[in-house]
This record gives C-alpha cells, sequence and structure tokens, in this order.
C-alpha cells in the first residue's frame, strides 16, 4: 500500500491511527509535532499526510500551508483530522492545501476508506 506520515501529538491517538493504518497494510511514520514532520515528509515523501492541527509550537494549518507551498512535498495530499469541528476551521484547512478535513474521532472504516481513495 503505501507510506503514511502521522503528525499527532496525542500518544493515544498516535497509537490507534498507527494500529489501523497497519491493519490496512500501510506503512506509517508518525511525528508528535509539525516541525519534525516537515522534515519527515521532505526526507521520506510520504504517500500522504494524517495532520492534527492543535499541536505544539507550529499549528496543524501551518504546517499544511508550508507542506502546500514548498516544491518537494506540494504534490503529497494533506488529510486533516481535527477535534476542531467548526465550519470554519474546515474551510481554513482547506485553504491551506489540504484535500479534505475529517472531524476526530473519526470511524475506521471511514479513515481507511478516505486514505485508500487519496493514495491509489
Amino acid at each position: 500500500m503505501a507510506t503514511i506520515l502521522l503528525i499527532e501529538d496525542s500518544p493515544t491517538d498516535r497509537a490507534v491511527f498507527t494500529q489501523w493504518l497497519e491493519r490496512a497494510g500501510h506503512q506509517v511514520l508518525a511525528a508528535d509535532n509539525a516541525e519534525d514532520g516537515l522534515q519527515l515528509a521532505r526526507e521520506q515523501r510520504p504517500g500522504l499526510v494524517l495532520m492534527d492541527v492543535v499541536l505544539p509550537g507550529m499549528s496543524g494549518f501551518q504546517a499544511t500551508r508550508a507542506l502546500a507551498r514548498d516544491e518537494s512535498t506540494k504534490q503529497i495530499p494533506v488529510l486533516i483530522v481535527s477535534t476542531k469541528n467548526m465550519e470554519t476551521d474546515k474551510a481554513w484547512g482547506l485553504r491551506q492545501g489540504a484535500v479534505d478535513y475529517i472531524v476526530k474521532p473519526p470511524r475506521e472504516d471511514e479513515l481507511i476508506a478516505r486514505i485508500n481513495e487519496l493514495v491509489n
């Protein structure tokens, strides 16, 4: 399948999403902050980035914008998965360059189906 970069600061969410992704046959790279995630994206060129919004330091919105503007990473789709569930949050995430925005907690089958659509 694909290599997925998970940028998520919650150890619980990181563990759950990693388990779901691996069960679906994906390889997982993980970072617990945006800065490390951006570096991993540039070095590893994953097939997709799963991005939290509320992160220490740089936000997921800022990191999504940075990925979308960087020549080396702009082709990598970013799927935001966040507890921020206002329509304005979703609209802002999409404006920053995300391809989709899913509110936490997602259903496993729905999240995996959306990821599979984006990486195939």
